[in-house]
């Protein structure tokens, strides 16, 4: 008989690309998240909460194929003739699917706000996961552009609440309008037949999405036949003539002093087109309404450099960015760049009804946005431990948990050592590890004489670190007090 073959023990290991989140990284997200949400609450915003996994066709572009169903998104099928379903992409797709599924349920305009994690089927990589979090607000069913400054000026709001100074961030505006009217000034958009150099214009997008790494001049070689990189590689570029190479560069380094001047030079760019020039009166109009309301150019600003999302965004797009300076991997300082971004996507909502149906929002990517307050010190300070009641004696398990409990009704995190307590050592050493601020001692003689024993840890290190010997007898960690006064010690303590 053969010899059945042993099942080798799992690794115990995270799968690649996902990882765990602990106690004070988790505590620190939630704490940002409440803040997130106070601030979309306050203006007006819904919460809501969708499923994690949604139909593939409801995710609309991931459709999957033949030779890689799961290309972009996880993904499998119910059964051998059943839909295909995958965790979502991002928060977006989602709310299309409720806007369209309840549309006769919802009050329009729907403003919602969500947040949680979302799942990319991508290489991982050095601070890239597959799993992430986002905090997203949409208003669906609202065309004027007063919904899209609202959005700007609820970021502005939202970066601050949560920590960032006024002066370390900037909200940077864009149209993609405006970018395909300069697309009809450079002879790659015809308005009567949109199909006709749709791979020319593909290409364009795609070029300038890169301006931050291959800057100006690297722009301009994927405008015209190509561009080699470093390696070797020949990327195809999109066949434009100087002059129409010029146009679209122009359009980028179009941003002056005022927004004004920034809007009457994209006015230039776009000449006779009329998508462009709406483009533009929505920017003009977008920053009459915020310098209304106080946000000024040090707080929003129109930028014609903003072209991420253009591809996707069908008016205004922007970008929140922060502008202080980290030491990057390769030592030398850089800005901390863009944590948040949006626009205007009036074709999502139609996939499903048929009907357009405008809508402009906003994404923060919370686990950059916590970066960054750890970058400039600016997070919480970890999370304190509970107070730690360490067991002296077995048999008064009772006592101890009542104890804990006592310390929990006056609103004082506590628990209970549930570790072997033979050894008194390892109970302090695990109140360490805890990060506790105290340990509770009550041995039969501290019980018979109604006091307890405190031991301030933090006092203890710090005394351990520096103090003299005359100082640690002069400021003692360790000090006695009855026991009917132990909550009001420990709240007083705690407060200092």
């Amino acid at each position: 008989m053969a010899k059945v073959k042993k099942q080798p023990r799992p690794k115990a290991e995270a799968p690649r690309g996902f990882r765990d989140y602990f106690g004070a990284e988790v505590t620190e997200r939630t704490a940002m998240l409440a803040r997130i949400a106070e601030v979309y609450h306050r203006y007006g915003f819904d919460a809501l909460e969708t499923s994690g996994v949604e139909t593939v066709e409801a995710l609309g572009k991931f459709l999957p194929d033949v030779d890689r169903p799961n290309e972009g998104v996880f993904a499998w099928q119910e059964d051998e003739d059943g839909a295909w379903v995958a965790l979502r992409y991002d928060l977006t797709a989602p709310l299309a699917r409720v806007a369209a599924q309840y549309r006769n349920d919802l009050p329009f305009p729907y403003r919602r706000y969500a947040m949680g994690p979302v799942w990319r089927n991508e290489k991982p990589g050095p601070g890239r996961f597959r799993q992430f979090y986002q905090c997203d607000a949409d208003t669906v069913g609202a065309p004027s552009v007063a919904a899209d400054a609202e959005i700007c000026a609820m970021l502005a709001d939202t970066l601050e609440a949560v920590g960032i100074k006024r002066g370390d961030y900037i909200v940077r505006v864009n149209n993609r309008k405006v970018l395909n009217g300069v697309m009809e000034v450079a002879g790659i958009l015809d308005p009567a037949d949109p199909s006709k150099f749709e791979a020319e214009r593909g290409i364009v997008l795609r070029a300038i999405d890169k301006l931050d790494r291959l800057g100006p001049e690297g722009v301009r070689a994927l405008l015209g036949e190509g561009r080699k990189d470093d390696s070797g590689d020949f990327t195809k570029g999109a066949g434009l003539d100087d002059v129409q190479a010029e146009v679209v560069l122009g359009f980028i380094d179009a941003r002056r002093d005022s927004g004004a001047a920034t809007v009457a030079r994209l006015r230039e760019l776009v000449g006779a087109s009329e998508t462009g020039r709406a483009g533009a009166d929505e920017l003009e109009t977008i920053a009459s309404l915020l310098d209304a309301q106080g946000y000024g150019p040090d707080r929003v600003l129109i930028d014609p450099a903003v072209v991420r999302g253009l591809g996707y965004y069908t008016g205004p797009v922007f970008e929140a960015e922060l502008t202080f300076e980290i030491t990057g991997d390769d030592g030398k300082p850089r800005q901390f760049g863009s944590v948040a971004g949006g626009g205007r996507y009036d074709d999502l909502v139609k996939r499903f009804t048929g009907q357009e149906v405008p809508a402009t929002g906003v994404s923060i990517g919370v686990d950059r946005l916590l970066a960054a307050l750890r970058a400039t010190g600016r997070a919480e300070a970890q999370a304190e431990g509970p107070v730690i009641v360490t067991v002296m004696d077995r048999d008064r398990m009772a006592d101890y948990q009542a104890m804990a409990s006592e310390l929990r009704t006056a609103g004082i995190r506590a628990e209970v050592y549930l570790g072997n307590p033979k050894n008194f050592g390892n109970q302090l050493k695990y109140a360490d590890r805890r990060g506790a601020p105290f340990a509770i001692i009550e041995g039969g003689d501290e019980k018979d004489r109604g006091v307890v024993q405190v031991k301030d840890l933090k006092l203890g290190a710090e005394i351990a670190e520096s103090a003299t010997l005359d100082e640690w007898k002069a400021q003692p960690a360790q000090f006695e007090c009855p026991r009917g006064d132990l909550v009001a010690t420990l709240k007083e303590r705690l407060t200092r």
